[in-house]
């Protein structure tokens, strides 16, 4: 990759860096309150940009979204902020190095596996992506992976909570814990499953404009 492609990586690197932090940060685009809980959109900036620029700016974008994510959840908590932000607590609850772990690794995964869930489909498809089926392979690709980025977010935040701070997330939105983990599958269904499919159709639609960008600079073959 000579200086030019190197340069242009980069600036495409600020550009979805500046798409992820004007969703987190302007009141409504992409943390949308639902009570104890924030949806989201900011993870699809993250997927577009591994499949662009490969895992490790996945993980990159994904550490972005998540230190945005304990910004929010530190300095506008709502009830629930104390599994995303140890600088944070709530009556008898407060947040731990847990909260880090939460808040943190399962975003930094976003990019990184919808990076390889692509590669891998693109891969599986490679027969039909040869000839005249390389469109169709390659929307195919694009939506499972924009899925997959979205589902490994709501996933392991979700099953995390219930790992690392069952008792006090039921005792905080006011749940019986032996039925939180049922309460817990209602919000990944409610809440993940839209969001994913939301991802899905976005990745595919951005992505596929922007690679004739990358591929006119040579960054992607």
């Amino acid at each position: 990759m000579n200086q030019s492609q190197k340069t242009m990586k980069m600036v495409m690197a600020g550009v979805l860096t500046a798409v992820i932090l004007v969703l987190a940060f302007v009141p409504g685009l992409g943390y949308i309150p639902l009570g104890i809980i924030n949806a989201t959109i900011i993870h699809v900036p993250v997927i577009i940009g591994a499949i662009l620029l490969g895992p490790k700016y996945g993980a990159y974008f994904g550490l972005v979204f998540g230190l945005t994510s304990l910004f929010k959840n530190t300095t506008s908590p709502n009830l629930t902020s104390f599994v995303f932000s140890p600088f944070y607590s709530v009556g008898e609850f407060s947040g731990n190095f847990s909260s880090l772990i939460i808040c943190l690794v399962p975003r930094i995964l976003i990019g990184v596996v919808a990076y390889y869930v692509f590669t891998l489909m693109m891969s599986m498809f490679q027969k039909l992506a040869a000839g005249k089926g390389k469109h169709v392979a390659q929307v195919v690709s694009l939506a499972v992976a924009g899925v997959a980025g979205s589902l490994t977010n709501t996933l392991l935040v979700m099953n995390m909570i219930y790992l690392f701070f069952g008792s006090e997330y039921a005792a905080a939105t006011g749940k019986a814990y032996d039925t939180l983990y049922g309460a817990i599958l209602a919000i990944i269904v409610g809440s993940g499953v839209p969001e994913a499919i939301v991802a899905g159709v976005l990745t595919c639609l951005i992505t596929k404009v922007l690679f004739q960008v990358v591929r006119v600079n040579g960054i992607r073959k």
